[in-house]
């Protein structure tokens, strides 16, 4: 799986696979990343508000491999809505990971996130906030830039005045709820789908049906679930601190029947994500079709 990646519009080349980070503190993460190197990870996601970018950083200087083997991407802060905003949460990013540049970077959301989804869209502020993401581009900072949880009006906003197109959005997507016109979007403007919480936070794993088609491949629910994205078109980001789990959710040399697919694409919607239930992005308002 380590082998397999994606291209970006302008060519980068982006692991289908990659290790999560969010809810990592620090240290965690350093270890995170140098466990998931050591068994064959080259992607890590990591982001401002995780507030774990010094330690994803320090992962990667002590990995043992060269920072060019790496593909690091990192979120601007969801607050940050204007140029100065984001050329200031740019600056701290590279400052906190302590890398000369970012493979992709990406506004982490369309509104603050005590607005999310509400009815402010900040259209204006994020076109401004673009013009700061081309910047830093332009300069070398960043390898590549993007979008999360961006929706299909929120990326035309951006595609109406851009000089650069966004080569990705990053956005909840997993068995029950694969917003399905969302990401044909994306995909028909060559922009790549990035998914977060391929394993519905582990909502899924107890899930009948999903279990079951999983049994009939001999594989686990959580291998199931990333392989279904995969075979979507996305690339995926699996949240693990556990070396173990990192091994299993790598193991995906199996392909999922088209009829198979159907079904899990019409897998009953999760209704509640648990004790995560309370952040914005498991919320009623994010699962769009």
């Amino acid at each position: 799986m380590f082998s397999e990646a994606f291209k970006l519009a302008n060519g980068v080349e982006i692991p289908k696979l990659g290790l999560g980070t969010w809810l990592l503190d620090d240290e965690q993460a350093a270890r995170a990343v140098r466990d998931a190197v050591s068994i064959g990870y080259r992607h890590i996601d990591t982001a401002q508000a995780y507030m774990n970018e010094a330690g994803v950083g320090e992962g990667v200087r002590s990995s043992g491999i060269s920072r060019e083997e790496l593909f690091i991407t990192t979120k601007v802060v969801a607050e940050a809505k204007s140029y100065d905003a984001v050329m200031q949460s740019i600056h701290k990013s590279l400052a906190k990971t302590g890398l000369d540049y970012i493979d992709l970077l990406i506004i982490h959301s369309p509104q603050p996130w005590n607005e999310f989804r509400g009815e402010k869209r900040y259209f204006a502020e994020n076109k401004e906030a673009w013009r700061a993401m081309e910047d830093a581009y332009k300069a070398g900072k960043v390898k590549a830039i993007g979008l999360s949880n961006f929706l299909q009006d929120d990326i035309e906003n951006i595609l109406e005045s851009c000089e650069i197109k966004p080569m990705v959005n990053q956005i909840l997507a997993h068995v029950s709820n694969t917003p399905f016109q969302l990401i044909e979007f994306c995909q028909n403007n060559d922009i790549l789908v990035e998914a977060y919480s391929p394993i519905a936070h582990g909502a899924i794993l107890d899930h009948p049906e999903v279990k079951e088609i999983a049994g009939k491949y001999g594989v686990s629910v959580a291998q199931l679930s990333l392989r279904y994205d995969i075979q979507l078109g996305l690339v995926v980001i699996p949240k693990t601190a556990n070396p173990e789990h990192m091994r299993i959710n790598a193991e995906l040399d199996f392909v999922i029947s088209d009829t198979d697919m159907e079904t899990l694409k019409n897998v009953e919607t999760i209704q509640h994500y648990g004790e995560h239930n309370f952040f914005p992005v498991f919320g009623e308002k994010n699962k769009v079709n």
